[in-house]
């Protein structure tokens, strides 16, 4: 494990850039068995806790390492870290980018003065791409997880857990790399043992859940989750020893549950949480953790969700929960059906926030109609289906 010495020593650089973050009660989350808490690295100076670990780390390079420059690999969480602790130290950071990394993550990190090389499918690819360049141009490379200096500076945020809260029963963290749940259970352990970590992964990148529960290093051949901040397909040997000695147990969400966080999130905490960090509150709500008690910490680990992807949650979430419903009716295409139709909704009380019409799709002489409807739950939705039936509409749901 990261030795407590070090951790404090990350926490007295750390606040040069970061920022102590807000640590807030649950009681949406809370029942009389234990209480949730938040820890909002979402609100962080670059939306997540990335910036710690990367400021640590570079605060500890040679001054002649600085002046060449450092690279890094990232989604984008780290990458912005790095950015905005290399422009601190005047230091020329090169930092690559999947592909497939959001436009908003990008757009940031460029802001943030690096030079933004976008390479590789996934973060691995962008990694070996990465190393590439370490040698070439002689730059110092920044990893994101496996690194001693980056893990003590996330470790950090157990320090402010314990000033907030003496009695910790357990501390739920987001895996991608395991850089944070490193440096968070290396910290917990040597303090209070008797606090239990629990890491949790997406179905679509699960690599370092494999691997704890065989004891042995199984990578993954693909990744695919939502939660870009945690899509990673190797495991790397110095976290997964440290895993291995100081969590209790790793738990799978997958993207619906991860999606149902973010939007939990933003409506009942008004939160912007992006995936990755939403995802130790998803295993929450989906009872992904068996025996829960006393005081439970949730990692809320990044907010830098792109604005699609949040938009496609928040509409696969009004469906989810019957707030909006979507018909195909199939009409006779003459005049007043359509009105006919608006009528039957009047009646059932349901608002029609769209209107799709396709006579190419069916038979001569009618016409599909696709409405979106806002409804007021699941009842609401079968009085709407009733009222459509008994005056003759032949429709379909829309899943």
């Amino acid at each position: 494990m990261i030795e407590l010495s070090k951790i404090y020593e990350a926490q007295e650089k750390v606040y040069d850039v970061a920022i102590k973050t807000p640590f807030n009660h649950s009681r949406f989350l809370s029942n009389d068995k234990y209480n949730v808490w938040l820890k909002c690295e979402n609100l962080q100076t670059i939306g997540a806790y990335k910036i710690r670990g990367a400021y640590n780390k570079i605060s500890n390079l040679s001054e002649e390492q600085r002046k060449s420059g450092v690279v890094a690999a990232s989604a984008g969480n780290h990458a912005q870290g790095v950015a905005f602790s290399a422009a601190k130290f005047n230091t020329n950071a090169y930092i690559v980018m999947p592909e497939s990394t959001p436009i908003t993550k990008v757009s940031s990190t460029a802001d943030l003065g690096a030079n933004i090389i976008l390479k590789g499918n996934n973060f691995d690819e962008a990694y070996a791409y990465a190393k590439e360049l370490e040698v070439k141009e002689n730059l110092t490379f920044i990893h994101p997880f496996a690194d001693p200096f980056v893990m003590a500076g996330q470790g950090t945020i157990f320090l402010e857990l314990i000033e907030e809260l003496k009695n910790i029963s357990y501390i739920v963290v987001p895996i991608g790399g395991g850089g944070l749940i490193s440096g968070i259970a290396s910290a917990a352990k040597q303090i209070n043992p008797r606090i239990k970590i629990i890491g949790v992964q997406s179905k679509g990148a699960s690599a370092m859940t494999n691997s704890f529960s065989e004891g042995k290093i199984i990578n993954s051949n693909k990744v695919k989750t939502i939660a870009d901040g945690i899509a990673v397909r190797d495991v790397n040997e110095s976290c997964f020893n440290i895993i291995k000695e100081c969590v209790d147990d790793i738990v799978l969400v997958d993207d619906n549950e991860i999606a149902n966080a973010v939007l939990f999130l933003l409506e009942q905490h008004k939160q912007v949480v992006e995936g990755a960090g939403a995802a130790s509150v998803a295993a929450i709500m989906h009872n992904k953790i068996p025996n829960l008690n006393g005081n439970v910490v949730c990692i809320l680990s990044g907010g830098n969700i792109d604005i699609t992807m949040l938009n496609n949650i928040i509409e696969k979430g009004l469906m989810k929960s019957y707030r909006k419903m979507q018909i195909c009716v199939t009409l006779i295409d003459k005049a007043g059906a359509l009105l006919d139709l608006t009528k039957a909704l009047k009646d059932a009380q349901a608002n029609i926030i769209k209107v799709d019409y396709d006579r190419l799709g069916t038979d001569f002489g009618d016409a599909n109609i696709t409405i979106t409807l806002e409804t007021k739950g699941k009842a609401h939705q079968e009085e709407v289906s009733k009222i459509l039936k008994e005056q003759g509409f032949i429709f379909k749901e829309i899943k």
